[in-house]
């Protein structure tokens, strides 16, 4: 029977995860409701209902909150592309899947393009952004693997991802065109640059 002393810890440790998940998920809604870079800690600790300072206790800056809550998103994307895998759909669908994610979740994408683009992040950050970035890459790299049964995929994945996301951030601002026609132009695009890839990697073999 657990002593009183190691209930209380629990529970204090179970008091500290909630407060945490409560933080991340104030920033993941303020990221839809603003840009992402007029976002402070000041804002997410508003829309927690905390104090600016208690935020800080959780999480070193602005950037490891962001990094923690991108780790959690990407835990949706990869519940999404097993859910392609059992289905049966293609690499087609999968590259459809990728591109309508990014366009329908602006605050990962944001987040995305955020680290990637900066140089200057902190480094306890940017340590843990470079292992949400492998994981992510890796995790891409199975679902194809899965779908394709191909092996020494590794740099042919990483262009792949990295060409529909370039795609997505090209386009998603367009002028001229309405929602669905820049959907379906990244669509087109995203088969087009899937296809090429399957192309080149026969091409190898």
């Amino acid at each position: 029977m657990p002593s009183d002393k190691s209930t209380f810890k629990q529970l204090r440790e179970d008091e500290r995860e909630v407060r945490k998940q409560l933080i991340i998920k104030a920033a993941m809604e303020l990221f839809e409701e603003k840009s992402f870079h007029d976002i402070g800690m000041r804002d997410i600790a508003v829309k927690a209902g905390v104090s600016a300072a208690s935020i800080y206790r959780y999480f070193p800056s602005r950037d490891d909150l962001f990094v923690e809550a991108l780790l959690q998103d990407i835990n949706n994307i990869e519940q999404r592309l097993q859910e392609r895998i059992d289905s049966g759909n293609s690499v087609e669908d999968l590259a459809i899947a990728v591109v309508d994610y990014l366009i329908d979740n602006e605050a990962t994408f944001q987040m995305m393009c955020h680290f990637m683009i900066r140089g200057e992040l902190n480094p306890q950050a940017l340590k843990k952004f470079n292992g949400v970035q492998r994981y992510f890459l890796k995790m891409f790299e199975n679902v194809i693997k899965q779908m394709e049964g191909g092996e020494n995929m590794r740099l042919n994945t990483q262009a792949f991802f990295a060409s529909l996301a370039g795609v997505v951030l090209t386009f998603r601002n367009y002028p001229g065109r309405t929602a669905e026609e820049k959907r379906r132009a990244m669509h087109k695009l995203a088969l087009l640059i899937m296809h090429q890839s399957a192309i080149d990697a026969l091409e190898k073999t």
